[in-house]
């Protein structure tokens, strides 16, 4: 890939995926697979003014030693200098960038159990400081080719071809042309004008209903808006989470959640697929989940809190989407939520209830948006799902129609 193309991409996360300030600090998390690109990323957050910019490399095959051979209550206490660390972040409140590239199927093999009740008993102490920073900061996800997962997504092409592929895959998806800045403005503004359709409606309940079997009802929070694209933080400073992104979501009310839903494409979770699976709701909570593939991890992630069966997120993503366009799975949700509806179980996002900053996390959350440890997007939408929006003046009004925007 052109090294030109690559650095307007790494220019495009520092100042319109983050939008670093003059004078803050960057936290960037990447895999060990595009070192010269996280060293442009690094470059050009310096050039937008950042003052100290960290690079917390990780790796896969690491992380299973790790769990292999450290015992649940080591994996599980978070030592001295992980808790200033964090400390660190309440006083500095620093931009995040998160550059996924992993192997999907990465971590295959470990021992789940001993994973997941280790990040239970860190998330107890890392909680606090996590809740305290909550939309305060700017963050921003986005991807690069891992060796793997481009073989994975194009398994019988050479490895180097394979991530040339996928680069431009991610750069097709993540609108990186000849003025990704001015692609990035408009594609905000039309995510923008159908969040303010959507909030315009008064909508009480969602209906899902496609011929696979979907037929679910989710109930709104009164006071939540639909938002999508980038977002304002307590500081005040716009910035892009997502890039790419094609959601408009809501965090809906928790306990409101009646019915089935299933799956339309594979969930990467803890480094394995779950695949071909349905979801049961009663009174807001998973109460049932099958799976043909890696159901006991399923039951596990809705199991890591009291928060983890309830939903988090509604979005809506349509079907012909340019990603869906694209013909790829990528097996990577920040794509494959982009390629079709979906929910997220789990944590809720307290930023979608409108004129948030004068309310507490806490005030946030008693009207119903969810908390938990987990946030895991799963994809349901498809080529014939349609959506009805029951409103709070008693209308049904047609959100999609054959997996596609009806209005």
């Amino acid at each position: 890939m052109k090294k030109a193309v690559l650095r307007s991409y790494a220019k495009l996360i520092a100042t319109v995926g983050i939008n670093v300030q003059k004078g803050q600090e960057v936290f960037v998390a990447a895999e060990l697979d595009q070192p010269e690109f996280v060293k442009m990323v690094v470059e050009e957050c310096y050039r937008a003014g950042a003052k100290r910019v960290i690079v917390d490399w990780n790796y896969q095959p690491l992380d299973k030693i790790q769990i292999r051979w450290r015992s649940q209550k080591n994996l599980g206490t978070v030592a001295d200098w992980e808790e200033a660390r964090w400390k660190h972040y309440l006083d500095e409140i620093p931009c995040r960038i998160y550059l996924v590239s992993e192997d999907p199927d990465g971590l295959k093999g470990v021992n789940q159990e001993k994973m997941a009740k280790a990040q239970q008993s860190r998330y107890k102490v890392i909680k606090p400081y996590r809740d305290q920073i909550e939309n305060k900061y700017q963050w921003c996800i986005a991807a690069v080719p891992g060796a793997a997962w481009a073989k994975k997504l194009f398994p019988k092409l050479s490895r180097g071809q394979a991530i040339e592929k996928l680069w431009e895959a991610i750069l097709d998806a993540s609108r990186v042309d000849d003025d990704p800045v001015a692609a990035w403005n408009a594609h905000n503004e039309d995510l923008a004008k159908r969040c303010a359709y959507l909030n315009g409606l008064g909508i009480e309940t969602l209906v899902y209903k496609s011929s696979n079997g979907t037929d679910l009802r989710v109930g709104m929070i009164p006071q939540a808006e639909f938002k999508g694209g980038g977002e304002m933080s307590l500081k005040g400073i716009f910035f892009n989470p997502n890039i790419p992104t094609e959601e408009v979501f809501i965090s809906p009310m928790r306990g409101k959640a009646e019915g089935i839903v299933y799956s339309t494409k594979p969930l990467s979770y803890q480094g394995q697929l779950i695949e071909n699976f349905s979801v049961r709701f009663e009174n807001g909570k998973a109460v049932e989940v099958h799976a043909e593939k890696n159901e006991e991890l399923l039951k596990k992630l809705i199991s890591m809190d009291e928060g983890a069966a309830y939903l988090g997120e509604c979005a809506l993503v349509p079907y012909d989407s340019p990603i869906q366009k694209s013909g790829l799975l990528f097996y990577e949700t920040l794509f494959d939520e982009n390629a079709a509806c979906h929910l997220a179980l789990g944590m809720g996002f307290a930023d979608t209830i409108k004129d948030f900053d004068k309310y507490t996390l806490e005030e946030c959350r008693a009207f119903g948006i969810n908390d938990s440890m987990i946030h895991e997007d799963f994809m349901i939408g498809s080529s014939d799902l349609d959506i009805d929006a029951i409103t709070r003046d008693g209308r049904t009004v047609p959100i999609f129609r054959k997996g596609n925007w009806a209005f």
